[in-house]
């Protein structure tokens, strides 16, 4: 808890840096999170597009968003420390392992400040969908996730289709059908992750 503290004192004192230098007409060195956070300083409404902001990745390599383009994306936030998330990551796994939409990928990303517990949990979660980091804390202002967990289902087209917060059982028929209606296909045997 010391160590978020701390992060965050941190963080909010680069933004704050950042924001003089940049009132005062000096340079600014901009990171893609530095920038990607003020493009997303409210949560992005339904029907509104993700920016294309790069994931750190916890469990295989770092990607952008826009790489997801094309494709259905259920995306989970989540933190190592949520007893909630815990208990829901089991049923996305089960959910990538049965068979979702074609072209659906699920993806999780932690919004732990530090990436070894995030890496600890996935690694006694056996955890195979594609994760990733939220350093900064932009796509949790980007998605509104204001309670974890937050599942979000976005669009083909980077567009934002509905937003689910609370741990819920993704492995259920109830589930699996919600999926089917908003990617618009009657489900699959394809497992993607």
């Amino acid at each position: 808890m010391e160590q978020r503290a701390y992060n965050r004192r941190m963080a909010r004192r680069f933004q704050a840096v950042a924001l003089l230098l940049l009132l005062a007409g000096g340079p600014v060195a901009a990171t893609a999170g530095t920038v990607a956070g003020a493009a997303a300083a409210s949560p992005i409404p339904l029907g509104g597009r993700l920016p294309d902001v790069e994931l750190a990745g916890l469990n295989g390599p770092a990607r952008r968003l826009s790489a997801f383009r094309g494709e259905g994306l259920i995306i989970n936030v989540w933190a190592s420390w949520c007893g909630p998330c815990r208990a829901e990551m089991g049923s996305l796994e089960q959910l990538a392992w049965a068979g979702l939409p074609p072209r659906v990928r699920i993806i999780g990303i932690s919004t732990d400040d530090d990436p070894a517990a995030a890496r600890r949990f996935l690694g006694d979660a056996n955890a195979t969908i594609s994760q990733f980091i939220d350093h900064g804390r932009v796509v949790e202002r980007m998605l509104g996730a204001s309670t974890i967990p937050l599942t979000v289902l976005v669009g083909p087209d980077g567009r934002l289709l509905a937003k689910f917060y609370g741990a819920r059982d993704w492995s259920a028929p109830a589930s699996r059908r919600l999926i089917a209606a908003h990617f618009g296909a009657r489900g699959g045997s394809r497992s993607l992750r």
